[in-house]
């Protein structure tokens, strides 16, 4: 690297004043300080080795594109419109992060279209710009729940996505700190999985800032009692917050129609592809209450009208009370995040509109069921929660004898990718995989999927 070289070392160093590069980490423990040299492999001498280096890693990868995926658990493979990436691929939208205000203008309002766009597919009145994940803006809520009532308890599910726990729970912070959020959980009804509202009932209290759930949940259940599980937290004084998917708003109520407080989701199934090492993208919405205004985290963009007649601008608003305008001092720090999807997740919706939204709702639906249907006539196989669910549900494997994880590495060998392993987060389920169906799925997909399953479960 040009700025490794001793005398270009020596230039920074001096204009920071600093005698050498070790007084700039005396305050990290020495324990802590690595004092062997890195044994990195020899330095490339070309581009043409480095070129031909990571092709020979990225053969090793298995994509979802070349096998057959079921997988699923939060980042969904999904139609992405070729669209959706040609827009977000201009050098207008990719390329500046910041900028001039004249150069703000056209990416402000290509934001305001994604806010616009996405409250009303939730039926809410305020979007706040996207955070990395759905676990990011689920925590971002919780403790904006926290300071709108001054408590410090979230009551969540026990059905609920392991990393997004572990995001939740990091936001809530451990319980040495003075803000921290004591998190319960809330078993389920093993006949159906729906949420257990008489223990619900019974843990709420006057310390009950916010009650968290997901509908569809983690294993793809609706939550018919949504209803009522909003009207036991009001009574209790506490907001609701509940978790969603947006792709499945064209078929479900949105949660501001059974009393949502905040909604909190991922942009994901948005136009974006499946990706690993970048966030995903989560959003918080809320309706336009100034209570609520007051507590985002994240950047907001309105519209407003200029000097000129028939005029109309668009900017950022409560800057101030992000970590972006008062640093340290923000609601809280919401840091990097995934603009950029944004400008994907506006195309997409812009281009399906309600009735794309209604259709690809409903051939989800009808893919996933048919799946769950036909892999239940398989020996060895159960469903099990058959009732309402939406493009993901549990399929266990316990009267085969097989593990989920020999079932999914028989199926590797068949260029299949089998449902994500459930039995290490819920064991109750035994040999348990999430499997999810979307409209990407053709009959003959999972016909495939089935003839496989029959093959390694009876052989």
């Amino acid at each position: 690297m040009a700025n490794s070289v001793p005398a270009i070392k020596k230039e920074m160093l001096d204009a920071i004043g600093a005698p050498s590069i070790e007084a700039l980490f005396e305050q990290i423990p020495a324990d802590h300080r690595m004092t062997r040299e890195l044994a990195l492999p020899p330095a490339l001498r070309s581009e043409a080795e480095l070129r031909r280096h990571l092709l020979a890693i990225l053969r090793k990868n298995e994509d979802c594109e070349a096998n057959l995926s079921f997988l699923g658990g939060g980042c969904w493979q999904h139609h992405v419109p070729a669209i959706c990436d040609e827009i977000a691929g201009r050098s207008e939208f990719l390329t500046p992060v910041w900028g001039t205000p004249s150069s703000d203008h056209g990416r402000n309002q290509a934001w305001f279209e994604f806010t616009s766009q996405l409250g009303e597919l939730l039926d809410m009145e305020i979007v706040g710009l996207p955070v990395y994940s759905w676990g990011c803006a689920a925590g971002h809520a919780i403790r904006m729940a926290s300071r709108l009532t001054g408590r410090h308890e979230v009551i969540v599910p026990r059905i609920i996505d392991p990393e997004r726990l572990s995001v939740i729970r990091n936001y809530c912070e451990p319980q040495q700190m003075p803000s921290h959020i004591a998190v319960v959980e809330i078993g389920f009804d093993a006949g159906t999985g729906l949420l257990d509202l008489a223990e619900l009932e019974s843990r709420l209290s006057s310390r009950t800032a916010a009650v968290y759930i997901d509908t569809p949940n983690y294993l793809g259940v609706i939550e018919t009692h949504a209803g009522e599980i909003a009207a036991l937290a009001h009574r209790a004084g506490a907001e609701f917050i509940v978790g969603v998917d947006p792709i499945s708003l064209g078929v479900l109520a949105p949660p501001a129609g059974f009393g949502a407080d905040i909604v909190v989701g991922t942009t994901q199934p948005l136009g974006v592809h499946m990706n690993c090492g970048g966030g995903t993208g989560g959003f918080i919405a809320s309706c336009d209450e100034e209570r609520y205004a007051r507590e985002y985290p994240s950047l907001l963009v309105s519209i407003a009208e200029t000097v000129q007649p028939g005029e109309h601008a668009f900017g950022l608003s409560l800057l101030h009370q992000s970590s972006y305008g008062s640093r340290e001092n923000g609601k809280d720090w919401t840091g990097n995040s995934v603009y950029l999807w944004a400008i994907s997740n506006a195309v997409y919706m812009s281009l399906m509109g309600p009735q794309g939204f209604r259709e690809v709702g409903e051939l989800i639906v009808q893919q996933a069921h048919y799946a769950a249907k036909v892999l239940a006539e398989v020996p060895g196989i159960d469903i099990v929660f058959p009732g309402g669910f939406f493009k993901e549900f549990v399929v266990r494997f316990d009267a085969s004898g097989k593990t989920v994880r020999d079932v999914n590495r028989a199926l590797r060998e068949r260029g299949i990718f089998g449902g994500h392993d459930l039995s290490a987060a819920f064991p109750a389920l035994g040999q348990s995989a999430l499997y999810a169906v979307t409209e990407v799925h053709s009959r003959s997909d999972i016909d495939r999927l089935a003839a496989s399953l029959a093959e390694i479960l009876n052989r």
